[in-house]
């Protein structure tokens, strides 16, 4: 039964126009409306779904079974909270994890998530994207307050006016794993601002049922057990595999054609393949940067990047994964 949180599982369309994009969606009348400055720790808050966003939740390339599982795994968290389910059933706190190494796009994958999990709710949602950094201190028992002052105020203010998802970026700053800490080498704020983020968890999940979570971490080993054993759902965010590379490399090569058209030629050359085969066990990020360390290679195309060759874009692969293997 969702007609208590009013799903619609079908997503806004999206037209396009040469590269202007039209999301088109009904918003309901009641939105909250934002003055400019945002709260302390707020990095980003805006009204989902973003076109923006869209965007990136495209450009990252994995499995569309993982997409589905992320998109779902929050569906089927606000589903049972908002249709009483009691956590002694089933206990969701509306908590997804992606961890991977840097440069897989795991808060691009965030971002977009959040606007894909927006579109099927009606109204769509509030996102709000927090700076971990700053609520850490190193005066005694501030980080703690500041933690319980974003998750015990801040964000039960949102999310009592209508759905809400937030991104934490970097979850290990504010959920340290408390085993690995020494009491003597670290304070014990950091074990009492985890303690603090733990208890708000538990105390957002029962009280708000259209809440989302979405943390990002390159560091699972640092995330404490507690923490983990909250989450709905960890996802893995691997490497790009061939076909990803692939789908990176023709993607950026693509986007650079829309402006410079001559490098789409590139696409079709026999270096590329050879390009995608040298790049395995490079992460995306850097197969995008690639792109343009390739075009610095020559004058021409450090000013015209259609006049790119195929063998610099392969010189740059070769150099690009032979810093991998150093590393």
């Amino acid at each position: 039964m969702l007609g208590r949180l009013g799903y619609e599982y079908s997503h806004n369309r999206i037209l396009r126009n040469g590269s202007n994009f039209l999301v088109v969606m009904s918003i309901n009348s009641t939105k909250r409306e934002f003055s400019e400055e945002l709260p302390a720790a707020i990095l980003d808050r805006r009204r989902l779904p973003d076109t923006q966003f869209d965007l990136l939740w495209d450009s990252i390339f994995l499995e569309k079974d993982m997409k589905d599982q992320l998109v779902n795994q929050a569906v089927v968290g606000m589903t049972l909270r908002a249709n009483g389910l009691g956590r002694e059933v089933i206990p969701t706190h509306g908590v997804v994890l992606l961890i991977g190494p840097p440069g897989t796009g795991k808060t691009s994958l965030a971002r977009g998530l959040a606007s894909r999990i927006a579109s099927v709710i009606s109204g769509g949602a509030t996102f709000l994207e927090i700076e971990p950094h700053a609520l850490t201190s190193s005066a005694m028992g501030k980080t703690q307050r500041e933690v319980t002052k974003l998750l015990g105020s801040t964000i039960p203010e949102y999310a009592a006016a209508g759905p809400v998802i937030v991104l934490l970026d970097e979850v290990e700053t504010l959920a340290t794993d408390r085993q690995k800490l020494s009491m003597e080498a670290n304070p014990i704020d950091v074990h009492r601002a985890t303690d603090a983020v733990l208890a708000q968890l538990d105390h957002l999940a029962e009280k708000y049922s259209r809440l989302l979570f979405i943390a990002t971490s390159n560091f699972e080993g640092a995330i404490d057990e507690a923490f983990l054993s909250r989450c709905d759902l960890v996802i893995q965010v691997p490497l790009p595999n061939t076909e990803a590379r692939r789908s990176i490399l023709k993607d950026t090569i693509e986007g650079l054609g829309k402006q410079f058209p001559a490098v789409r030629k590139l696409i079709s050359s026999t270096e590329f393949e050879k390009v995608v085969q040298i790049s395995n066990g490079v992460d995306g990020r850097s197969l995008r940067k690639m792109i343009a360390s390739a075009c610095a290679y020559k004058k021409e195309s450090a000013i015209d990047p259609g006049k790119l060759t195929a063998e610099s874009l392969l010189k740059a692969a070769v150099a690009l994964a032979a810093t991998k293997r150093v590393k």
